[in-house]
């Protein structure tokens, strides 16, 4: 099964024209500094979904797969990326579950969104008092209404920061060696310069 992270923000609202209701709110807000469990510092870069958004995402209540209420694929779901965030607009269908989301949004029981996500880039920053990660494309997998938006998933993150650290340790490693062949490398040439010089001038080779 594959592991991803979820976020989310407090923010959804209904909509209806004629017999159609739509759900709609910001999944992801961009460049929104957000601390994760006293970890780290996440933000999202405003490029993160271009191309997730291209793919066959489902709308869920609460991240539940048996519980889908919309899907890009059939039209749905609607996702689009403007300068706020990643934008959702979900047509909610007439099934229990749907009447009953929209019953609790409207309550403001649930008044949230959220989505589930694997990230394939990202950046550190370990220069300040905690370190930043930003997040810069993710795979998509759904959004959600949630009752719980602030949900902090923070298993995945730590693990992303410490593999940053070993790969930025073993190319500091991988630096050091390299900088330390060149200076052998540089001595045997002197080296050889040396002797090659003495032989020219017929200097022995244990002369002061």
């Amino acid at each position: 099964m594959t592991k991803f992270e979820k976020r989310g923000l407090v923010g959804v609202e209904t909509r209806a024209d004629g017999d159609k209701r739509t759900l709609a709110g910001y999944a992801a807000v961009f460049n929104s500094d957000t601390t994760i469990g006293d970890f780290f510092i996440e933000r999202i870069d405003p490029h993160a979904f271009d191309e997730a958004i291209k793919g066959d995402v489902r709308a869920l209540v609460d991240h539940d797969s048996g519980r889908v209420i919309g899907r890009t694929k059939s039209g749905t779901l609607r996702l689009a990326v403007d300068s706020r965030g990643l934008k959702v607009e979900i047509d909610v269908p007439d099934t229990a579950d749907g009447r009953d989301l929209l019953t609790l949004v409207e309550r403001g029981d649930i008044s949230g969104m959220s989505f589930g996500f694997r990230v394939t880039k990202q950046e550190w920053d370990e220069t300040g008092d905690m370190p930043v990660r930003t997040i810069l494309e993710v795979e998509l997998f759904e959004v959600s209404a949630v009752a719980f938006p602030a949900y902090e998933d923070t298993e995945l993150g730590v693990r992303d920061l410490e593999a940053a650290r070993k790969e930025a340790a073993t190319a500091r490693e991988a630096e050091e060696r390299k900088r330390q062949n060149a200076v052998a490398a540089a001595r045997r040439v002197a080296e050889r310069k040396a002797r090659m010089e003495h032989q020219f001038r017929g200097i022995p080779q244990d002369a002061p």
